[in-house]
């Protein structure tokens, strides 16, 4: 999701409290009178630079993972490389369509800035831009729940992994994703729910201030819980793979002799290091989402909960909130990408010669060349 930032917004009532999208204000009530040459028009020079931005990360990362595609392809990390480009390309489709529905949103404000009434989009093009943001929203969280649950079963059953984990298997797991997604985002497309207008009119969701019909709020409720149990599981199997990696290289490093380093270290560092690899990025993934998604579903999750308890609060305070979480998950699909730029085992490899330049290290590659040498010098 790309919501574009803005530095104005609708003129409204000076009196006015609640902030409706198309209510005039009344007779009584004193309008802004200021002219629209003195109003600061939105700004759109943060937004065409994260879209930009946002675009060419995931058109980057893609590009990587389909190297690392053509040189793995036998190995157990396509898995892994199917549902981290199947997370790229929603990130970067989620990025362009929302990004381009704001951008629609926001020239519609120009062309009506100084109005004493904001514009309401049609009802129609609330309800596409709303279901792009849950389904777009709720695809990268469950596809990075399933990624954390592929390498726990990877990393703890490396023997049961090939026979469970089949590509068969992970592409029927993406279209399911992809349907469940569907599914929730579809709802208010048949009238089961339905998608408004947000603060300060430049994006539709799910209503979740203000009063709400109880389909409205078991619809949010159901996305924020959603939300919160793909991030819960990638949490935990991250934990319990990270352990097993721990537990695994503190025995290495018990019983490995200079024999075994010799005749036996090649394959298995060529395994740890792979592994080592997706842990990482799969780690910082979740750390990302759950720094940028959080705020945004516990926000839903804690309005939906004030609503059935019938507490109310400021309705304009809470829009700012909303908006402010919002503007934050948006940036997951920013940085997503990025992990997998910044986190590879070469850039790893060089931040570590650059850390540590006096330990040399070596890969597969380097350890033939010296054995090979070793054979033709013996002779």
């Amino acid at each position: 999701m790309d919501i574009l930032f803005t530095s104005s917004f609708p003129v409204l009532c000076q009196d006015s409290r609640n902030y409706n999208l198309t209510t005039l204000c009344p007779d009584n009530q004193k309008v802004n009178s200021t002219p629209p040459a003195l109003v600061n028009p939105p700004a759109f020079g943060m937004s065409y630079f994260t879209m930009t931005l946002g675009a060419l990360s995931n058109l980057t990362a893609l590009g990587i993972l389909v190297h690392s595609y053509a040189c793995f392809r036998r190995r157990a990390k396509v898995p892994f490389l199917l549902l981290a480009s199947a997370l790229l390309l929603s990130d970067l489709a989620g990025h362009l369509i929302t990004g381009a529905l704001a951008l629609h949103l926001h020239l519609e404000r120009v062309k009506h800035h100084g109005a004493a009434v904001a514009v309401e989009p049609p009802q129609v093009y609330c309800k596409l831009f709303g279901a792009c943001m849950v389904f777009f929203g709720l695809c990268p969280l469950l596809l990075g729940s399933a990624m954390a649950v592929e390498r726990c079963i990877g990393i703890t059953q490396p023997l049961l992994h090939p026979a469970v984990v089949t590509m068969t298997r992970v592409r029927l797991t993406v279209l399911l994703i992809a349907f469940t997604a569907l599914t929730l985002a579809g709802l208010p497309l048949l009238n089961v729910g339905n998608y408004k207008p947000q603060f300060p009119g430049t994006w539709c969701f799910l209503p979740v201030n203000g009063p709400l019909s109880i389909t409205d709020a078991s619809l949010a409720l159901a996305f924020s819980i959603l939300g919160l149990v793909t991030l819960s599981v990638s949490v935990v199997s991250n934990i319990i793979s990270g352990l097993k990696l721990l537990q695994a290289r503190y025995k290495d490093r018990c019983v490995k002799s200079n024999a075994a380093r010799r005749h036996g270290f090649v394959s298995s560092s060529s395994l740890h290091s792979l592994d080592v690899e997706m842990m990482t990025q799969l780690a910082v993934i979740t750390v990302v989402s759950c720094v940028c998604w959080s705020p945004f579903l516990i926000y839903i999750l804690i309005s939906i909960d004030r609503f059935y308890k019938g507490i109310k609060r400021p309705v304009r305070q809470c829009e700012k909130l909303f908006l402010l979480a919002l503007r934050l998950a948006s940036w997951n699909q920013i940085l997503d990408p990025w992990v997998y730029i910044l986190l590879r085992r070469a850039v790893l490899r060089r931040v570590l010669q650059l850390l540590q330049p006096d330990r040399v290290v070596f890969t597969q590659s380097s350890y033939y060349r010296d054995s090979h040498r070793k054979q033709i010098t013996s002779h």
